[in-house]
C-alpha cells in the first residue's frame, strides 16, 4: 500500500502555523510528514520563511505518532555537516526515533546567504557525499577527526545519539545522484514520477529501501479560486530543477516563469475537489515504484479545509491504490 504523507511547506507558513497544520494532518490520518528548509520562499507572494528545524523541535512534541522529516536539507553551505549531524540527532530523540534526515544538495536560492559562492553541480554532488560520510560517522557516538577535500572536523563528538540513528535519504535527479543515494542512502527522494531515477537507485544499491515522492496539489471547492492560486504560488515549479537549482532570488523565479498561464500549472498540479483528478495525479508515482508520496497543499491560508477533505474524501480513495 502507499503511504501518503503531509508537506509542511515553510514558504507559505509561518511557524506557529506550521505546527498546527501538522498536528491537523495526524489527526486527519496522514502517514508521515515532511517539511521544506528554506531562507527564502520561492516566490514573495509564498511569503514565509521560518528556520525549518524548530518548527521540528516544537512538531516532535506537539505530536505523537506522524513520523517527521526533512525534505530537504543542504548539509553543504548554510549548514556544516557536524551541525546538521547534531541537530538530526537531537531531533530523534525528541521525536522518539520518528526522524528521517532528508538531504540534498541544494539552491543557490537559499545557500548563496553565507556568500561562499555557487559551484557546479557536480561539485555539490561532491559535498554532498563527502557530508554524509561525515553525518553518518558523528552518529556513531565516536570522536570524529576528517580533513576532506570540501570540509574540515576537528575532534567533533555527539554527546546525545539514539540509539537508532536517524535514517538518511538523498535527493535525485539524475545518473550521478541516483548513484551517490545508491551508495549511501537509506532511502530516497524524487519530486518527479520517474521510474528511471529509481532504476538507477536500484542499480547502485538502492533495491529494497523506501523511496518517497513529492506532488503538489490545489484543494478548494471552486475550482477558479484553485487554479488562481496554484498559479501565483506554485508557477515557479514548471521550471524544472536544472534551472531552479541555480536561481538566487524569488525576483529571479518570478522573471523566469513570467510566461507560465494558469492553464499550465493546472495541467500539472490537480485543482478543485475533484477525487479523481487527485487519485490519478498520484497515481504515476505509484506505478512507477515510490512506496510514500508527500502531498503539499497550495496556500497557507488553506490547510485546515484541505485536512478535514483529506480525513473524509482523499486518503480513503488514495488508499485503495
Amino acid at each position: 500500500m502507499v503511504h501518503i504523507g503531509y508537506t509542511m511547506m515553510t514558504e507559505q507558513a509561518g511557524p506557529r502555523d506550521l505546527v498546527a497544520h501538522v498536528v491537523g494532518a495526524e489527526e486527519a490520518g496522514f502517514d508521515f510528514s515532511v517539511i521544506s528548509d528554506h531562507s527564502f520562499p520561492w516566490l514573495d507572494e509564498q511569503g514565509h520563511a521560518p528556520y525549518a528545524w524548530s518548527v521540528l523541535g516544537a512538531a516532535a512534541q506537539a505530536t505523537s505518532r506522524i513520523p517527521l522529516m526533512t525534505y530537504v536539507t543542504c548539509p553543504t553551505f548554510r549548514y556544516h555537516p557536524a551541525v546538521i549531524a547534531q541537530k538530526a540527532a537531537t531531533m530523534q530523540l525528541l521525536s522518539g526515533g520518528r526522524f528521517r534526515l532528508g538531504l540534498g544538495s541544494g539552491e543557490n536560492l537559499n545557500e548563496h546567504i553565507v556568500g561562499a559562492g555557487w559551484p557546479s553541480a557536480s561539485v555539490r554532488l561532491d559535498m554532498l557525499e563527502e557530508a554524509v560520510d561525515i553525518i553518518r560517522a558523528l552518529f556513531g557516538g565516536e570522536y570524529v577527526t576528517h580533513h576532506g577535500e570540501h570540509f574540515q572536523v576537528d575532534h567533533a563528538k555527539l554527546w546525545d545519539v539514539p540509539d537508532t540513528p536517524p535514517p538518511i535519504g538523498v535527493a535525485v535527479s539524475g545518473p550521478r545522484s541516483c548513484e551517490l543515494a545508491g551508495h549511501q542512502a537509506d532511502l530516497v527522494i524524487a519530486t518527479e514520477p520517474k521510474q528511471e531515477l529509481l532504476d538507477a537507485f536500484d542499480a547502485h544499491g538502492g533495491a529494497g529501501k523506501p523511496r518517497i515522492g513529492q506532488l503538489p496539489v490545489c484543494y478548494d471547492p471552486d475550482r477558479d479560486a484553485a487554479v488562481k492560486r496554484a498559479h501565483e504560488q506554485f508557477r515557479w515549479s514548471l521550471g524544472g530543477w536544472k534551472v531552479n537549482s541555480e536561481l538566487p532570488s524569488p525576483t529571479a523565479f518570478d522573471q523566469a516563469c513570467e510566461t507560465v498561464r494558469p492553464e499550465d500549472v493546472a495541467e500539472s498540479v490537480p485543482c478543485g475537489d475533484d477525487v479523481t483528478a487527485f487519485v490519478d495525479a498520484v497515481r504515476p508515482y505509484a506505478e512507477a515504484g515510490f512506496d510514500e508520496i508527500a502531498l503539499v497543499q497550495i496556500g497557507g491560508a488553506h490547510q485546515e479545509p484541505f485536512l478535514q477533505w483529506a480525513r473524509t474524501t482523499l486518503l480513503p480513495a488514495l488508499r485503495e491504490l
